[in-house]
């Protein structure tokens, strides 16, 4: 599979191949506020499965911690992706890949939410414990 994407104005062009690592929704109050929504759609991909394609000289970054570099478009200031280096992983975001079939599989930082899902999809306190959370899941 080979899915493209591109930024608001279409100045950054990317390329996802394969399939996505994970998807869901992320509520923690980082996303919520740099997607200016109250939960954040994600995809998470190998780094190696994510490339620019065009309009790399016009991609900004954005490092508010250690764990995240939110990467966007310097001319629009369209949202791509974060690349998660402590992870080994790259959220693109849902709604940068409109060909995704998106398919949640589970909420993270939940514990935040101010946008109550019940979805029936398993609810984590923070993140996965391979990932450095606490594996803990939350009632919906």
């Amino acid at each position: 599979m080979s899915l493209t994407g591109k930024c608001f104005c279409g100045a950054v062009e990317l390329e996802v191949t394969g399939a996505p690592e994970a998807m869901g929704y992320c509520h923690c109050g980082s996303c919520r506020s740099w997607s200016g929504g109250p939960v954040n759609a994600f995809s998470l991909w190998k780094p190696e499965a994510v490339r620019i394609t065009a309009g790399a000289e016009n991609v900004a970054m954005f490092q508010k911690t250690k764990t995240s570099q939110r990467q966007y478009c310097g001319k629009c200031g369209g949202h791509l992706m974060t690349n998660h280096p402590t992870f080994g992983l790259v959220d693109v975001f849902a709604a940068t890949i409109p060909g995704l079939a998106f398919a949640p599989g589970v909420h993270v930082n939940y514990a935040e939410t101010v946008l109550p899902m019940p979805d029936g999809l398993p609810k984590l306190k923070d993140f996965p414990g391979e990932l450095g959370g606490s594996g803990e899941m939350v009632a919906e």
